[in-house]
């Protein structure tokens, strides 16, 4: 038998017999001598990297660029420095679930001249670093009757006229582990005045 291969072609591919090997070793796919490379698709994946980074460029100019609402503080209403509150206590109970709940109740004034029928509360919890581990804006919610129990309606229901003082109750389902259990920080963002 010769030192050269002895190729001979079927069905099934090429059947090579490598010099003086009684072995036949077949080979599928390609002619010998023409292998194919096997290169990865460059044009799908240049586009997806293209992709990436334009979302990633995107994020940053509009992440950078766009004002947060937890850090970018809330244009000032004029009337809401007419709204003084005072007498601010907590308390925590059981609901008929069982869970945990958080009250806050105190007493708002009106000290203007205009008639409030709606009035946004913005409450801040914070940590023993002082750090703020909660925020939340609520709708005022104040208290139309305490018997039999209490019971609390929007100010809308009960508009607080001008020099008039009402009581309110806020209520929290889900407080912040993290909560340092001092008072938070009630301040009104938002009016609404007839």
């Amino acid at each position: 038998m010769s030192a050269n291969p002895l190729r001979v072609n079927g069905a099934g591919g090429t059947i090579h017999v490598m010099g003086g090997s009684p072995n036949p070793v077949p080979s599928f796919g390609a002619p010998p001598g023409t292998e194919e490379q096997s290169r990865p698709p460059l044009i799908p994946i240049a586009i997806g990297a293209v992709a990436v980074l334009v979302a990633i460029g995107l994020f940053v100019l509009f992440g950078r660029n766009s004002p947060s609402a937890s850090t970018s503080p809330a244009a000032a209403d004029p009337y809401a420095a007419n709204l003084t509150i005072s007498d601010v206590a907590m308390s925590t109970a059981a609901n008929f679930a069982g869970q945990q709940v958080t009250y806050i109740e105190g007493k708002i004034k009106n000290n203007g001249n205009k008639t409030v029928n709606n009035v946004l509360l913005q409450i801040v919890f914070k940590d023993s670093l002082g750090q703020i581990v909660q925020r939340e804006q609520q709708r005022l919610m104040v208290i139309i009757t305490r018997e039999p129990y209490i019971d609390t309606a929007p100010l809308s229901n009960a508009p607080l006229r001008s020099g008039q003082t009402k009581e309110f109750r806020q209520t929290f389902e889900h407080v912040s582990g993290d909560w340092n259990m001092q008072l938070p920080e009630i301040s009104v963002v938002k009016t609404s005045t007839e």
